[in-house]
């Protein structure tokens, strides 16, 4: 099996709908609007939305993210995951009444369980949400910069790319820099290459969530192959939310012919009935990756990865031994 990697996904978006449901039974919740025959449903992206906050808001207890974090990396580690990176979301966790504290230690717990289990290593990056406005995305900045966790490596930026500049959250990105944290912002996806461009000059990633309509700008492409700017890509998540008609017409295979960084990712799997094994098949069968350039995806990701140098030797190590064979 291909060794995988993952740094895009968020944690709420990953909860299973069989998971979702047993905590809808110990919450005494209905669930009927949003999860039908053991799958989520949605048809738009405000009815995915209401999905994903929804089952997000039956998790409210340290143990349940402990075991929202367990039960996906172990999953992961089943479709040949070695590695795996996840957002995090204080202002869900506020919305249950849980501090920003007890959530991040209660999946970190889930963390540790996994990897005891599976030998899966996993970070958190505590993300802001765009369209919350600046406040809350510096609270979120201070808190992954002061919160001590030592799985907690990343700062990011999700949610609405049209509302507000880069540039007003300049100062959240600044204190997560300053605390030594890994840098990624989710841009062009829904926003242009303008929107790629805005959060390059303006927050310095080193990685762009999703990032793909950069094909629209052959100056961007450039820019990114020459800055080595890696891209979180998630081809499933793309089709299924229409940001492009098919994979036929997806730029994945464009972006890595033109020298870019990119790496394949799930982003909400269960919501886009896809999983990380899935996104690679998708590379091999529709972009014709073979098992060496998948090999090389996977390398791109651990070499993005925000871990310490002797974690990443570790991983990088764990490829070699299935290239080797």
């Amino acid at each position: 099996m291909i060794p995988k990697a993952e740094l895009h996904c968020h944690i709420e978006g990953a909860a299973a709908p069989e998971l979702v449901l047993r905590q809808a039974e110990k919450y005494g919740a209905d669930v009927s609007a949003f999860i039908r025959d053991g799958a989520y449903h949605w048809h738009d992206f405000t009815s995915f939305l209401k999905a994903y906050d929804g089952a997000a808001g039956l998790f409210r207890t340290p143990e349940d993210y402990a075991l929202l974090s367990e039960t996906y990396l172990c999953d992961l580690a089943g479709q040949g995951a070695i590695y795996a990176e996840f957002f995090t979301s204080p202002d869900h966790a506020s919305r249950v009444g849980l501090s920003a504290r007890s959530y991040t230690e209660g999946l970190g717990e889930g963390m540790r369980r996994a990897r005891e289990r599976t030998g899966i290593e996993a970070r958190m990056i505590v993300t802001g949400v765009r369209h919350v406005g600046v406040e809350a995305v510096e609270r979120a900045a201070q808190f992954a910069a002061g919160c001590g966790h030592a799985l907690v490596t990343g700062f990011g930026m999700a949610g609405d790319e049209r509302m507000g500049h880069p540039r007003d959250f300049a100062r959240a990105f600044d204190i997560a820099r300053e605390a030594g944290l890994g840098i990624t912002v989710h841009a062009g996806e829904f926003g242009g290459p303008d929107s790629i461009e805005a959060a390059l000059d303006a927050l310095r990633p080193s990685r762009i969530g999703h990032g793909v309509r950069a094909i629209e700008k052959p100056a961007l492409v450039e820019r990114l192959s020459a800055e080595g700017v890696v891209l979180e890509v998630c081809p499933v998540s793309n089709v299924v939310l229409g940001v492009f008609p098919g994979f036929a017409s997806h730029p994945f295979p464009a972006l890595y012919a033109a020298g870019c960084k990119v790496t394949l990712n799930s982003d909400d799997p269960p919501h886009f009935h896809t999983s990380l094994g899935h996104e690679y098949e998708v590379a091999s069968r529709h972009f014709g990756l073979d098992d060496a350039a998948l090999d090389v995806i996977t390398h791109t990701a651990l070499e993005a990865a925000f871990v310490d140098e002797p974690t990443r030797s570790a991983l990088l190590a764990r490829i070699g031994q299935h290239v080797a064979l």
